[in-house]
């Protein structure tokens, strides 16, 4: 046991008492949760075309129609964990076209930079159990503007920005209803489910709102042949219940409220595709999927099934005519498995009951408020609680069930119309092993419904704070036999499972084994071999498969930095020609180090991991110096001793080689990779000891190198590992911290500011390839366009060069000083370093003393209004100069890393 360093729910706390007896499988407290995507439509999963556009093959005009094949999508959505039966919330103004079910948004063809969510909703609050979740959306009172849309952005370029729902007008004079969705779970049930919906008229006039709680079946059924998967049911019991019985989830029902003059009217349809209107074909069965579309806004009383009120998908219309100008209106609605009271009595007792409601609901709040006040600095502001606290809420309402058989998905289902022959070789066919059906955390439930491995790394980190369990699950399955693929790799994303991510997964094992022991004063030490023992045939893909010549120089694809190069990096380049990535190679040398530590660590108790840590030692070696050696006359360094920066190289055949001077994250990267030794660490390893000082007397005297150095060594005895010595690290530093380089108002930009004025160009077979200064959306369409590597800042980098500082000050300690920022003539130490990115960071989305947060982009209305001010959106990545917020709108995954920032130094971030 060791010391906790940091705040860390109590384990005498509710929630922390709910999460033991699900760890120890006593209570299955998460078979509930917000599970369910917010789009299925338009995946690669339900895309069954020959051309491979997944956009165009399963549009949103067909999704209230159409059922889904491998998940489903719905608004403040909850299911089971294997999403058997889903919950969710329409909506219908009185005025829509269609009927709200699910997000709206514009497809990859319709957004001037990609795929881009067109709506205004938050994630306030989520316990790591889902005891009590809250979430926000705000649904307009006009028509909502789905044409206007579309033709603003397409007519819209690249280097403009992206036309936003606000933008429409739609809320103005504030008419509009802030509709809050609430799930409490009972203190002592798992299986009952309180949900609350609460609509408030945000306008100066009353205004009508239809609030329809959904339960429907995921169909699993039409795919195969009759009989085959037993169809579910959900029947009508009374004027109030719903009886749901499923084969493997058994029999639940739904309570709901009765309010005079609002209903509920309980209908009936089936999870179906409405054949007839998608593929102009008689339909089997009369009762479909967008029955409820055509039955609230038609009038159509023939959709729904009024003869035995019975189908696989059903609903509670609540009818408001009438909500009065900054009034509200409550619908309650129970899921639980106690069936209802005799027939003919009123009210069942195990249904709604409001006061027992308002009881368990306030129970659950209070116990969420103790859990997260908890977790914060003593001292923290306000407004920070309320962003780490938002953004733990974005994390775990990101999670979702993803379901995905690779074999039956090319081959096609036994049922239906056999999928074009071209899809056999079009995308992930090298991936047959492919079965998934988990709970994961995604990067955005929109615009990022699949999970991404690299993403993933970065969303345990700040998981690990609130629940290291879920965290470690995440780690773990990507490394299982049934995603990693048999050669060691592991699946990137559901678009291409073989492009090359940066490899972070080591980092994040030992970051959430780490974390866990500090927070909560245990180590897992059978998670973090399970994990190992995979990295090593990870690592192994690596060498074996990315470094072609054999010279320790990799070439990894994008790696993740989508169009940070002259050149899509994930295509063979022009003229034969061969990329040396610095990225590439520093991420190498970042794994080799990082499983290094993790052999330590295991090693305290089975010395037979001191070999293994000693191999990755050789690794990193071999490496450093082919960051750094000399052939003859030539340099074929990565490292430039006259601009003092790494940069990538590009070698023609014949030999021939030269360097892509962009000053990008490409040279901050080699950052990342540095260890400190400490002689009381490295002495409780005597084999690894010994082979260790016999390398560095070996490589001293017989082969100079960069990466052992007398600098490299205390009088201690500690010894530094890493890429950069220290006139690396000051030159790099330089750059870093210039304000007219690297050096944001709001954190580390992904390429530097002197691109502005100096754009990198080069002529290939009579096609210009540049590189421009862009500090918020790119002008480039490599990757959909909807991502920028060239100047805005990212928050997965910028934690790495903030993790690596604190590891470089460990070294070298506090007399080590830089200027911080360049020119300034302040000197810091690195520690002081990292803390000055961080507080940068947490400025994107922390209010200044004028009550404006960056990521707002200056809008008044979000910045002052009080029903928008208090609500935090965490971008994919933002504007390098103003901070605005840029992307994905809810990429709460890795941005979610500001969570962990509060926690570090949300006490020095003073208010400017």
């Amino acid at each position: 046991m060791k010391k906790k360093v940091f705040p860390a729910p109590s384990d005498s706390s509710a929630e922390r008492k709910r999460l033991k007896e699900s760890d120890a499988h006593k209570k299955h407290w998460m078979r509930w949760g917000p599970y369910l995507s917010e789009r299925q439509w338009a995946t690669v999963r339900e895309d069954y075309s020959g051309d491979g556009d997944a956009w165009r093959f399963f549009p949103h005009d067909h999704a209230r129609a159409r059922a889904y094949r491998w998940g489903e999508d719905g608004l403040a959505g909850l299911s089971d964990n294997h999403q058997r039966l889903c919950v969710s919330l329409a909506l219908w103004n009185g005025k829509d076209e269609i009927l709200k079910e699910r997000l709206y948004g514009l497809t990859n063809h319709e957004g001037n930079h990609g795929e881009d969510v067109k709506e205004l909703y938050y994630y306030l609050d989520n316990t790591p159990t889902h005891s009590y979740m809250k979430y926000l959306y705000k649904y307009p009172q006009a028509a909502f503007p789905y044409d206007q849309l579309v033709k603003e952005s397409t007519s819209r370029s690249r280097v403009q920005p992206e036309y936003e729902l606000i933008d429409t007008g739609v809320f103005n004079e504030d008419k509009y209803f802030d509709i809050f969705v609430e799930y409490a779970k009972d203190g002592q049930d798992q299986d009952d489910i309180l949900i609350k919906i609460t609509a408030h008229n945000r306008g100066p006039q009353e205004a009508p709102i239809h609030l329809i709680p959904q339960f429907w079946f995921r169909n699993t059924w039409a795919w195969f042949p009759e009989g085959e998967v037993k169809i579910p049911s959900l029947q009508k019991k009374g004027d109030l219940v719903i009886e749901a019985d499923h084969d493997t989830l058994g029999k639940r029902w739904v309570h709901f409220e009765a309010l005079a003059g609002a209903g509920p009217d309980l209908i009936f349809t089936n999870n179906e595709t409405n054949e007839q209107k998608i593929f102009n074909v008689p339909n089997k069965c009369p009762y479909a999927k967008d029955a409820f579309h055509e039955y609230v806004i038609n009038g159509n009383q023939t959709a729904i099934n009024q003869k035995d009120h019975r189908g696989t998908k059903a609903a509670g219309v609540y009818k408001f005519e009438k909500v009065p100008a900054g009034g509200k209106v409550e619908v309650r609605v129970r899921l639980n498995k106690k069936p209802p009271g005799p027939a003919g009595k009123g009210q069942a007792t195990p249904g709604v009951i409001a006061a027992e409601f308002e009881r368990v609901i306030q129970e659950r709040i209070k116990e969420s408020d103790d859990f997260y006040s908890q977790l914060a600095l003593k001292g923290l502001a306000p407004d920070l609680r309320l962003i780490q606290r938002q953004a733990l809420a974005g994390m775990l309402w990101s999670k979702q069930f993803y379901h995905f058989d690779q074999r039956s998905w090319r081959k096609g289902d036994p049922v239906g119309v056999a999928p074009p022959s071209e899809r056999a070789n079009l995308r992930n066919k090298e991936w047959k092993h492919m079965y998934v059906d988990d709970i994961l955390s995604m990067p955005d439930k929109w615009e990022y419904p699949f999970f991404a491995a690299w993403d993933m790394a970065f969303h345990t980190i700040p998981l690990s704070l609130v629940d290291p369990t879920f965290a470690k699950r995440q780690l773990d399955l990507l490394t299982r036999e049934w995603y990693m693929h048999p050669s060691g790799q592991i699946p990137a994303y559901e678009w291409n499972f073989s492009d090359v991510n940066p490899p972070v997964h080591a980092w994040a094992t030992l970051q959430v084994y780490k974390t866990e022991e500090r927070l909560y004063g245990t180590t897992d030490d059978l998670f973090l071999e399970r994990v190992f023992q995979k990295l090593l045939l990870n690592f192994t893909w690596w060498v074996n498969r990315k470094d072609t010549e054999g010279n320790n120089v990799f070439e990894g694809g994008f790696l993740g930095l989508d169009n940070i190069g002259l050149f899509n990096r994930s295509e063979p380049l022009p003229n034969g020609a061969t990329l040396r990535q610095a990225d590439g190679t520093s991420w190498m040398a970042f794994f080799s180090l990082c499983m290094l530590h993790i052999a330590l660590e295991l090693a305290k108790k089975n010395p037979a991991y001191e070999d293994i840590a000693s191999k990755f030692l050789e690794h990193f070696f071999h490496i450093s110096d082919a960051m750094t050696y000399h052939s003859g006359s030539e340099e074929k360094s990565l490292w430039d001793s006259a601009d003092m920066f790494f940069y990538d190289s590009i070698s023609w055949p014949g030999g021939h080689t030269q360097r892509l001077k962009t000053r990008s994250l490409v040279g901050l990267i080699p950052l990342f990779s540095v260890l400190a030794l400490d002689p009381e660490y490295v002495d409780l390893f005597p084999g690894f000891k010994k082979r260790l000082n016999w390398l560095l007397a070996y490589r001293e005297k017989n082969r100079p190198a960069r990466v052992f150095k007398k600098e490299d060594t205390k009088e201690n005895g500690s010894i530094l590992l890493a890429l950069v010595d220290q006139t690396m690290l000051r030159e790099v530093l330089k750059r870093l911290l210039d304000e007219n380089e690297f050096l944001s108002p709001f954190g580390i930009r992904s390429l530097s500011k002197y691109h502005k004025d100096h754009p990198l160009s080069m002529w290939m077979n009579g096609q210009e390839f540049r590189v421009d200064y862009l500090p918020a959306e790119s002008d480039s369409g490599m990757f959909g366009g909807n991502s920028n590597w060239r100047g805005p800042i990212w928050l997965p980098t910028n934690y790495l060069l903030i993790c690596s500082l604190k590891r470089f000050h460990y070294f070298y300690g506090p007399d080590f000083k830089v200027e911080c920022p360049t020119g300034s003539g302040i000197m810091k130490n690195l520690e002081e370093v990292a803390w000055e990115i961080e507080i940068r960071l947490v400025k994107l989305v922390g209010q200044n003393k004028q009550g404006q947060r960056a990521a707002n982009g200056g809008v008044d209305k979000t910045d002052k209004d009080p029903f928008f001010k208090d609500l935090v959106l965490f971008y994919e990545y933002f504007d390098a100069e103003s901070g605005k917020g840029l992307g994905a709108s809810h990429q709460t995954g890795w941005t979610g890393l500001l969570a962990v920032l509060v926690h570090q130094v949300g006490t020095k971030c003073g208010q400017s």
